[in-house]
């Protein structure tokens, strides 16, 4: 085996590290790079992976994790993703069990260590590309592998655009993938390290890195390319097949390939079987597991692929893989999303954008024959292993064997940046040759990495909420409409509704078929009392996507708010029959019901949203309330009593049923009820005024006279109260004049 380029130790000579202090060095600046997201909150995807996936609790069974997609709906769903990632679903149950919650400290630092670990060992793995062999296993140098394994690491580990995957929780998905996936190249490898004779093996380390592929397949989708990389890696390396002696001999119709190099090796035949063999058995479970459905996207997500020019698509996929590049070469404009127009469709070779992807394609194709037509056999192999580690991990996410559901995500460029590192190391290798100024070269190398660790501080910290996120966006992609989206929802959420307004505004003028923007848009201004404008946009809404139970459901709202109640009713009905398990649509129902005194309807409405959420204090309230209303003290003390013993600690529960209590004369009862819910909540008027009535009744008039001030200290206005307080000061007055 040739030796290695040497050539970038004259560039830093002080880089001459033992692999002990190379390994820190890289870990210290894997993890000082990120450090700043670690008390970040949970943003974007988290909510709906973590916060809102009932997978991470205790009380679901952990089998249902392998029947689940990451999101934490069932595979077999219409509605699934196909994401099927169980192992990156146990980790986060287990950082949720271990915190004791949902603390995103916690969450936060396993991500940034997760990602210290694979830097570290790309470090390992990167030697095995730059030096061969003899820098892996037993026997490894005293000194480090070639200085370029050191350089490449280190611009991985500071690459700005790993910022989502380990500032975003999500992310972990990225980081356990990758690390299953360095260490089945790293066991392939191990397979060779005795290596005294050609082709000689372990069969054992070749099952075991397929094993661990499967384990980086069951992290994340793009892992099992690890299977691909190992073949790679070994017809060049242990094979030493000429790839370009081969592509001739195929030109030229010759077939006695075996007479190739490694070609001949039986050994290397039988490796390549049990690869595809174990591949193909992989793949062929998660298939069997994920049910035959495809995912289901929709054309904001991945608009090129609904291009019905076949030609539209692939320029556009093209360009989307220029994007990728490009964030690889100069990752200073990053996004959490860029869907929803951020990047607008290439029509005709007219487009300027067409030169990017042009440019990619001469900048692949340069590399590519260089890798090919090399005389240095070293150079050959780190070249074409660079180009490998780049494209056959980003395959998954090219579009060219299924519709993926993103634009361009910088998650999807964590491994293949890895193969990046590598083939911009030997640019600066190159670049060492033709030079002999090598200190320029050497400050040139350092500012790339300070520039890159700077921009990871700032990136990270824009990751830390979500506003900052979001609204870092605005920047990078002013045409997409999610953007707006999320920031209008970020300043909703805050109780801003007026700047809301103007960025959901924005989102619908952008995209003028979003309807969740125009669902959010309709929910304001239905707060705002502006009801026409917010029917005509759920309207719409549910006109573009006739499913949109949520759309539904608040047009329902609307309509019985313009007293349009068979529409309203028929809204609801509409929202059921798309989602059968919506508890808050029958609680609207109900109340629609109550307004049409239609109380057994209402009654029936208000126990299925508690049947489907049994925590759904309103609807628990509501039937309290009605049946108090009409008479039926026994029935409104038993759902009372029922609501009671399901949310023990609801106040507005306890206030209802005192109110029971007290009508049925358990004024004891009643008392400690009232007692209870003011101290959950001392500031309500309401709580402390039928308090002072139940002490009215029950005789009890100087405390009854304590609580009458105390409610109308909190709530001047309150005539009933008033009136009462009156009644009662008149009867002590009388009693004090018979008294007397």
């Amino acid at each position: 085996m040739a030796e290695p380029d040497v050539d970038l130790n004259h560039v830093i000579p002080s880089w001459v590290l033992p692999p002990f202090r190379a390994r820190l060095v890289v870990g210290l600046v894997s993890l000082m790079c990120f450090a700043r997201s670690y008390d970040g909150d949970f943003v974007f995807d988290d909510s709906e992976a973590i916060v809102n996936n009932k997978d991470l609790r205790a009380e679901t069974p952990l089998g249902d994790l392998w029947h689940h997609d990451f999101w934490g709906s069932r595979l077999s769903s219409n509605t699934s993703h196909k994401s099927y990632r169980p192992l990156t679903v146990l980790t986060f149950r287990i950082n949720y069990y271990l915190a004791g919650g949902f603390h995103p400290v916690s969450f936060h630092v396993v991500n940034i260590l997760l990602h210290g670990g694979v830097s570290v060992l790309l470090l390992d793995v990167f030697s095995v590309l730059f030096g061969g062999l003899q820098y892996t296993g037993r026997g490894r140098r005293a000194d480090l592998a070639p200085r370029a394994s050191l350089l490449a690491t280190l611009l991985f580990a500071a690459h700005p655009v790993h910022t989502e995957c380990v500032a975003g929780v999500v992310g972990r998905a990225d980081l356990l993938g990758a690390l299953f996936f360095l260490l089945s190249f790293r066991s392939y490898c191990a397979a060779f390290r005795e290596g005294n004779k050609e082709g000689r093996h372990s069969t054992s380390w070749v099952l075991l890195s397929i094993l661990l592929g499967a384990v980086a397949m069951l992290c994340k989708e793009q892992g099992i390319t690890v299977l691909g990389l190992n073949a790679i890696f070994d017809i060049l390396v242990i094979g030493k097949v000429n790839v370009l002696e081969v592509i001739q001999r195929l030109l030229h119709k010759d077939a006695s390939l075996e007479n190739i190099g490694g070609l001949r090796n039986g050994g290397l035949l039988f490796r390549m079987s049990l690869l595809a063999t174990g591949g193909a058995g992989v793949l062929y479970g998660r298939w069997k597991v994920m049910g035959t459905g495809p995912p289901t996207f929709t054309e904001v997500d991945n608009p090129a692929s609904f291009a019905d020019s076949v030609l539209v698509r692939a320029i556009n996929y093209n360009y989307y893989y220029s994007l990728n590049a490009w964030l690889l070469l100069c990752p200073w404009w990053l996004c959490f999303d860029w869907s929803m127009g951020c990047i607008p469709l290439i029509e005709s070779a007219g487009d300027w954008r067409v030169l990017a992807l042009l440019a990619l394609w001469l900048c692949l194709t340069g590399l590519a024959g260089r890798a090919l037509c090399s005389e240095d056999s070293h150079k050959r192999r780190v070249l074409t292993l660079g180009l490998a580690l780049l494209v056959v991990p980003f395959l998954p996410a090219s579009n060219l064997f299924f519709r993926v559901g993103f634009v361009v995500a910088e998650r999807v460029l964590y491994l293949p940046s890895a193969g990046y590192c590598v083939l911009l190391t030997v640019g600066f290798q190159a670049l060492s040759k033709r030079t002999r100024r090598k200190k320029p070269l050497a400050a040139a190398l350092l500012g790339v990495l300070l520039v890159n660790a700077l921009r990871c501080l700032v990136r990270s910290g824009e990751w830390r909420s979500e506003e900052q996120l979001f609204r870092s966006a605005l920047s990078v992609c002013p045409l997409n409409a999610k953007v707006h989206y999320n920031v209008g929802k970020n300043l909703a959420d805050k109780g801003n509704q007026t700047a809301a307004i103007r960025y959901y505004r924005e989102a619908v003028r952008l995209n003028p078929k979003y309807v969740h923007a125009m669902n959010n848009l309709g929910n304001i201004l239905k707060e705002r009392n502006a009801l026409q404008e917010a029917e005509q946009l759920l309207s719409l809404a549910v006109s573009i996507q006739p499913d949109f139970a949520a759309a539904w459901m608040n047009l329902g709202i609307v309509q019985n708010s313009l007293k349009r109640f068979e529409a309203a009713e028929q809204s609801y009905q509409t929202a059921i029959k798309h989602r059968r398990k919506y508890p808050d649509c029958y609680y609207n129902l109900g109340r629609l019901y109550a307004d049409l005194n239609r109380h057994v309807d209402a009654l029936n409405a208000w126990r299925n949203a508690t049947v489907l959420r049994p925590e759904h204090s309103l609807a628990w309230n509501n039937m309290i309330i009605l049946l108090d209303n009409t008479g039926n003290l026994a029935q409104a003390e038993a759902v009372g009593r029922e609501a009671l013993a399901l949310i023990p600690n609801d106040h507005s529960l306890m206030f209802s049923l005192a109110n029971v209590l007290g009508k049925s004369q358990k004024y004891k009862e009643s008392e400690a009820l009232f007692l209870k819910a003011i101290k959950a909540h001392p500031n309500a008027a309401s709580y402390h005024g039928n308090l002072a009535v139940l002490y009215h009744r029950w005789g009890h008039l100087d405390l009854a006279k304590k609580h009458y001030e105390i409610s109308l200290q909190l709530d001047p206005t309150a005539s009933g109260t008033k009136e009462n307080y009156s009644l009662l000061r008149r009867k002590l007055e009388q009693m004090q004049k018979k008294d007397v």
